[in-house]
């Protein structure tokens, strides 16, 4: 399986393979893996969906949608695999939502249908993270519900599509402190991926790097200050993120 991920290591940027005894550097430098900060494997825009399960509509009380909800995410929102994200003080309710993301291999506009796959560079995970108590209505994911800075873990790597048998066919997985919370399967989407390639490269140009965060099944729930939030998805791997105040977020970041 090949496995692509973006790197720190001794203050220097890497593109490097994932491999068994370590991360292979394009210099051929192998780089402990537990020794790096890992970075979003890509930064271009992300489209994301909003209410792409029909189990997740239903437990917000809200009816599937006829047509894709898609709200955009810019590169200032990310961040990496094992890195912190922040819990606004005095909100009532942010959840976790594990995500196939599909990662955009070449540029993409006005794709039919049937030949969609081939714009797929590869997938990676996404959390989208989301602050319910600036939701407005219906589906409205504002600035201050999806889009604050350092608050979409991405990664851990890049794996490319052709080790992906079958995207449409993956289970899902949240643990929140090693309690699993969260479970579905990418089959249960309502717009599957070739849909939304097609979709979405006749409303603009997908460009390479680009990404389409493709929804979250059913199974939220609130995360505090201190938790431990892994997401998994099959033949793709495992995030883990944690979560702290926001005093401590920018006190670190700023």
């Amino acid at each position: 399986m090949s496995k692509y991920a973006k790197v720190v290591y001794q203050d220097q940027i890497h593109s490097v393979e994932v491999q068994e005894q370590g991360l292979l550097t394009e210099q051929k430098q192998l780089l402990p893996a537990e020794a790096v900060t890992w970075l979003p494997p890509a930064s271009g825009m992300m489209y994301a969906l909003g209410l792409n399960y029909a189990d997740h509509a239903s437990e917000l009380d809200f009816k599937p949608p006829e047509k894709p909800l898609v709200f955009v995410k810019t590169h200032h929102t990310y961040t990496g695999h094992n890195s912190t994200t922040w819990r606004p003080d005095h909100v009532e309710y942010m959840h976790y939502e594990c995500e196939l993301v599909v990662v955009i291999g070449k540029t993409a506009k006005n794709v039919k249908r049937e030949n969609a796959m081939d714009y797929v560079a590869g997938y990676t995970l996404c959390n989208d993270y989301a602050i319910r108590d600036y939701l407005e209505n219906y589906y409205r994911p504002n600035l201050r519900v999806k889009n604050r800075v350092g608050t979409t873990p991405v990664g851990p790597w890049i794996v490319d599509k052709e080790d992906v048998k079958d995207p449409m066919n993956l289970t899902l997985r949240t643990w929140v402190n090693g309690e699993l919370c969260q479970e579905g399967n990418t089959k249960d989407m309502i717009f599957d991926i070739a849909y939304l390639i097609e979709h979405l490269s006749h409303i603009t140009t997908l460009q390479p790097g680009d990404m389409i965060a493709t929804g979250t099944p059913k199974g939220l729930a609130d995360v505090k200050v201190g938790d431990c939030v892994e997401i998994e998805i099959e033949q793709i791997g495992k995030l883990t993120n944690y979560i702290v105040s926001e005093t401590a977020f920018f006190a670190k970041n700023t």
